[in-house]
């Protein structure tokens, strides 16, 4: 029997968080540092397991690899089964890799020692066993390729997060912080919960459709997603046009309350406002990519012509969200909530190049999730250095700052730069991919796009001249550069940006093939290139790959 690599690299973190949350309470600096070492240790054998899974994976192989299925209620034909494609594998990378950075910027965010803490001690093995709960559950959702699965876990996570929310919150907030988190918690909770509600009704309608036509084992139903993807392709199983605009919405809900796609976005602020920054992190980087992976998965795999249906009017929603969160961006006083509104403007982005279904969209998009989970972090990650050390979130109490810590201000500029997508950095190319694969078949909707870039500028921009330009103000005068760990934080993550701006194939010869076989699933074709010779530039050549027999790109 072949090692169930998928299986031990989701239950790493599962196990890790048990054994963090059963070490004893810890009264003493000393001591806390043992919780924390563990969870550490745990999280890096889960990235040690994950880049195996992703160097083991071949591209030009079977869509779905390293696959493992155990029977767990066979009465309703659902399995515990995992398997990666191309999609799938680069996201699970990218939360293996921001887990233990995300531990390491959040190393003292549970210490009783805050001084800008209004309120008691925190139970320090609660906060670091939460995180890698998240981590194991995000995990199996990028792994799943059972549809019951994925929503168990799709819904599970929610509760860790709620309590990272509420429990282990931004404390720079003042004496009022506490309720503000209970409110953000619960507002995050609900809306999640809702959409969970909404999928699962739609959940057990599919398994309906595939009972009756005898999908599963002993012609009972199943809850296989490529058994359903492949019976959805040949006609095997035929869902009545209403119905399956029913299950796609049933679906695409919960998906777009998770994104979170406008206006279902409204309880991220508030969620990211009032949580530490690696938390914020989670919720954005990590958390919230599950709902752009699933679209892509499950929402154009099981209902083709429903996406195809849909799919103008949610190119419609995703140019708001794109403008309407830019313009927010602008306008807030609060550094967290900027970054909320801006990570809402691109997942307007990532939506967007997913419904033009077009190669150059959802390769954009796919890469999208990768560069700005990278991105975000780093300017996260900064940003909550720099409220650490003043104790505010407000814009207006800085200023001067790369006058006296320029490493942090520097940090903090390459993480803004890659938020506004500049040229040779990853976000670059994605974004440039996502707009060309969107203009190719909606013209006026990618022209529409553009200004969001505009937009990014002004926010970026703005944001970095009102915090580190100008005079020092008095309560920067005594703020520290960037410590060692925190050097250590952002360091990997500034190379990401580079390398992956600078050469970007070797992501992207991962992800084409998954993307190609979701264009088969719902039986688009990329619209013909207005030259011919477009297809030949360097740039189709760097992000499009090549086969797996070293065959030139198409």
């Amino acid at each position: 029997m072949p090692f169930p690599l998928l299986t031990v690299t989701a239950a790493v973190p599962a196990v890790g968080a048990v054994v963090t949350a059963a070490l004893p309470a810890a009264t003493t600096a000393a001591r806390r540092r043992t919780p924390k070492a563990v969870a550490l240790a745990f999280s890096a054998v889960a990235l040690v397991l994950t880049a195996i899974a992703a160097v083991r994976f071949d591209p030009g192989g079977d869509r779905y690899q390293l696959t493992e299925s155990y029977t767990w209620i066979k009465s309703f034909g659902i399995s515990f089964s995992l398997g990666v494609d191309g999609i799938g594998v680069v996201l699970a990378l990218l939360t293996a890799v921001l887990v233990p950075l995300v531990m390491l910027a959040s190393w003292h965010d549970a210490d009783p020692e805050d001084p800008h803490s209004f309120e008691g001690p925190r139970r320090t093995q609660g906060f670091f066993a939460l995180v890698l709960a998240v981590e194991a559950m995000v995990l199996v959702s990028f792994l799943s390729t059972d549809v019951f699965l994925f929503y168990v876990f799709f819904e599970a996570m929610l509760i860790p997060m709620y309590f990272l929310i509420g429990g282990f919150g931004d404390r720079a907030g003042g004496p009022d912080a506490a309720r503000q988190r209970s409110y953000a918690a619960v507002k995050f909770l609900l809306y999640n919960l809702v959409g969970g509600l909404v999928m699962l009704a739609a959940v057990i309608g599919l398994y309906v459709l595939t009972a009756r036509a005898g999908l599963g084992s002993g012609g009972g139903g199943t809850f296989d997603l490529a058994t359903i993807t492949n019976a959805v392709a040949d006609g095997k199983l035929s869902i009545a046009p209403a119905a399956e605009k029913a299950l796609f919405l049933g679906f695409f809900f919960a998906f777009a309350v998770k994104a979170p796609l406008w206006p279902l976005h409204t309880w991220l602020p508030n969620a990211m406002g009032e949580s530490t920054a690696g938390t914020a992190v989670l919720i954005t980087a990590v958390v919230d990519k599950v709902g752009t992976f699933a679209m892509l998965r499950f929402c154009l795999g099981l209902f083709p012509d429903a996406s195809r249906y849909f799919a103008p009017a949610i190119l419609v929603l995703s140019l708001v969200g794109i403008i309407y969160g830019a313009l927010l961006a602008v306008g807030q006083k609060d550094i967290k909530r900027l970054i909320a509104y801006a990570s809402i403007s691109h997942f307007g982005f990532i939506i967007l190049g997913i419904f033009a279904m077009t190669t150059q969209g959802q390769s954009g998009a796919t890469l999208y999730m990768v560069n700005h989970g990278i991105s975000t972090a780093v300017l996260m990650l900064v940003a909550g250095f720099l409220i650490s050390r003043r104790g505010s979130r407000l814009i207006a109490d800085f200023g001067g700052v790369q006058k006296v810590a320029p490493v942090l201000a520097g940090t903090f500029l390459i993480g803004g730069l890659a938020t506004l997508s500049l040229p040779g950095l990853a976000p670059f190319v994605s974004e440039f991919l996502v707009l060309v694969g969107t203009f190719t078949r909606y013209p006026a909707m990618g022209i529409v796009a553009t200004f969001g870039i505009v937009l990014a500028a002004l926010y970026v921009l703005v944001l970095y001249q009102r915090t580190m330009t100008g005079p020092v103000k008095e309560g920067v005068r005594s703020m520290a550069d960037l410590r060692i760990r925190e050097v250590a934080v952002v360091a990997p993550l500034v190379v990401l940006l580079i390398g992956l701006g600078v050469y970007p194939k070797p992501l992207a010869d991962i992800v084409n093939p998954a993307v190609k076989a979701t264009m088969a699933d719902v039986h688009r074709t990329d619209p013909p290139p207005a030259h011919p010779a477009a297809e030949q530039s360097w740039f189709s050549y760097m992000t499009a790959g090549a086969d797996s027999h070293g065959g030139e790109a198409k």
